[in-house]
């Protein structure tokens, strides 16, 4: 394993594709190295399961970023939402979520609440946290995969948590994907900066988000509730931006430091 390198950005300590940051209380950030790359967006015209609003499957280049290894948890939600607010009038409840426990993921938080979260961070790290746009969503959950899911073919309880009565599970109770990113599939569905769009007919070629003016905006990955379908790469769905549900959480995504010669 390689030595932790410094990093740019205080408060951040690297090793190899893994960066942890410290946000007080003992609780810590772990974020991914999201390499560059370029990936084939939504579904093939040849997928039975497809929705329509999942076409047309396009090409997408993106640059490397960083993005969180798990969604956020319940212990990362409750400090970040002690931190000063950012001047919006965004109520950030400390304890939120219907399924309790610290390392399960925050739910029952709208996507003004998600982005307050991001605006808080950045303010306090001096970087500009955010939710992923929808193609940096998909383009990570793939990892350089073109299966349905990134495990492959098919969805087993031994893969994800969906399809389940009994709520969500910790993060990291399930395998990552080879960029080192859980619960992409099921668990909770995860909010992304991007207005909502009923095709892909002139979408963001460069991985952008994609705002428009529709209030709903975009959630992926399917839940601890959905069937398998719903949990697909390719799957996406909506709901307006100050919806709240025990199936909706979020995970954040940061410009990739720069290591210090």
């Amino acid at each position: 394993m390689a030595a932790a390198s410094t990093l740019t950005l205080h408060r951040y300590e690297c090793t190899n594709d893994s960066y942890s940051l410290d946000l007080g209380q003992g609780v810590s950030l772990t974020l991914m190295l999201i390499p560059a790359g370029e990936f084939m967006m939504g579904s093939a015209d040849d997928d039975e399961q497809a929705e329509r609003y999942e076409r047309p499957q396009h090409r997408v280049q993106l640059t490397q970023f960083l993005m969180g290894a798990t969604p956020v948890t319940q212990a990362q939600w409750r400090v970040v939402a002690g931190y000063d607010p950012s001047g919006s009038d965004v109520e950030m409840a400390t304890d939120p979520s219907h399924f309790k426990g610290d390392d399960r993921p925050v739910e029952q938080v709208s996507w003004y609440q998600a982005t307050e979260f991001c605006q808080r961070l950045s303010i306090r790290t001096g970087q500009h946290f955010h939710l992923p746009s929808e193609a940096q969503w998909e383009y990570a959950c793939r990892a350089g995969t073109e299966s349905i899911y990134h495990f492959g073919p098919q969805l087993t309880p031994e893969l994800a948590r969906y399809n389940s009565s009994d709520g969500t599970m910790p993060v990291r109770s399930y395998s990552p994907n080879r960029w080192g990113l859980y619960d992409m599939h099921g668990n909770v569905w995860e909010w992304c900066q991007d207005t909502w769009h009923s095709s892909y007919e002139g979408a963001p070629t460069d991985g952008s988000a994609w705002i428009g003016e529709s209030y709903n905006r975009v959630r992926r990955g399917g839940s601890w509730s959905d069937d398998p379908g719903v949990c697909r790469s390719a799957s996406r769905g909506s709901h307006d931006a100050d919806f709240r549900d025990n199936d909706i959480g979020f995970r954040v995504c940061c410009s990739a430091p720069r290591l210090s010669p």
